[in-house]
């Protein structure tokens, strides 16, 4: 089992304590299921599609909230740029939980993600927050929802589903590539590089490691300019690629969980919001498309609609308005409007 480490590198990263459930779950059981589910919110989509962005806004809708990173690679410290971590700053004061605080050199298991992920979420919920997990890494909450006995008993989830056309997606991914090459990835990876290093093991298993070891080691070995730079090209190709593929992955196994969790899954369609990428439209379709529609799921999720009176919000006004006390929403007629 790995065990949480002592320090962390970001402000926005929360020490968790290690509770064991196993003791005494026998005959704690009957009591789970008797008992109202604390609630849990699981954000969902394949990689590049705005789950982090969407994690955050609502955690500062839903305060306190926090956030549980369910990203495999993102679970280990270093390579920040490869693995697209969420900086402090975009942070934006939300505790994360579980994000770059592992040995890269170890491998975190969805077992090991089930047992940290149960404390860390058991923490939150002890400080009367609201848990948000969010992350690419669908076989952990595959385990974690379906197959980990201590959660399946003490909450009740609502899925979030980002979805977003897989041509659009495909070229969102090839842009980020580029603007994480600009950002210093090779560079970053080049301080990790060890030619002698295992490729299946820990943070080296990362999209955009292994990619890179042909053209570090001739760069390591002097290879002349020409060749440096026909490997450097390969290798961005093949990083491209290779995350269109995740993508893909992630998609089929997602439809494959929806068809599991349909009853408790929303599919949230940003497909208009990467299309208008860079655009001075595109926040205000992000907050039409995905976030006032996720602001009335989770409200309905948390809340149910006893609250409602006869005011009709528009999609804007939503957003603006879900500081405000739960009485103070027309929850049918908001969700009506935003369709």
């Amino acid at each position: 089992m790995i065990m949480v480490p002592a320090t962390s590198s970001y402000a926005c990263k929360q020490e968790v304590s290690l509770i064991n459930f196993q003791k005494g779950l026998n005959k704690m059981e009957s009591l789970f299921h008797n008992r109202n589910k604390d609630k849990v919110v699981v954000i969902m989509g394949a990689t590049g599609t705005g789950k982090t962005k969407l994690a955050i806004e609502l955690a500062k809708h839903f305060q306190p909230a926090e956030i549980v990173n369910s990203d495999k690679m993102q679970v280990y410290k270093g390579l920040d740029i490869t693995t697209n971590k969420v900086t402090e700053e975009e942070c934006d004061g939300v505790p994360h939980h579980l994000l770059g605080v592992f040995d890269p050199t170890t491998n975190f298991t969805a077992n090991d993600f089930c047992y940290h992920a149960c404390s860390a979420i058991d923490s939150i919920v002890e400080k009367d927050g609201l848990p948000i997990i969010a992350g690419g890494s669908n076989s952990y909450l595959d385990t974690l929802v379906n197959h980990c006995t201590e959660f399946r008993l003490r909450y009740e989830c609502c899925f979030l589903w980002v979805d977003v056309s897989l041509p659009v997606l495909h070229s969102s991914l090839q842009s980020r590539v580029d603007r994480m090459i600009e950002a210093g990835q090779v560079d970053e990876v080049r301080e990790f590089f060890d030619p002698f290093g295992d490729y299946t093991k820990g943070i080296r298993r990362a999209i955009g490691v292994p990619e890179f070891h042909d053209f570090l080691v001739a760069e390591a070995n002097s290879a002349d300019e020409r060749t440096k730079k026909r490997l450097l090209e390969a290798a961005i190709s093949r990083l491209k690629i290779n995350n269109c593929t995740l993508a893909n992955r992630q998609v089929q196994k997602i439809r494959r969980l929806n068809g599991m969790w349909k009853r408790s899954m929303h599919r949230l369609d940003a497909t208009e919001t990467h299309l208008r990428s860079g655009s001075h439209t595109s926040k205000e379709v992000w907050e039409d498309h995905v976030l006032a529609k996720s602001l009335v799921i989770l409200y309905n999720f948390l809340y149910g609609e006893t609250h409602a009176h006869s005011r009709i919000l528009s999609p804007t006004n939503v957003i603006a308005n879900f500081s405000a006390p739960p009485q103070s929403l027309a929850l049918p007629a908001v969700a009506a409007a935003i369709r």
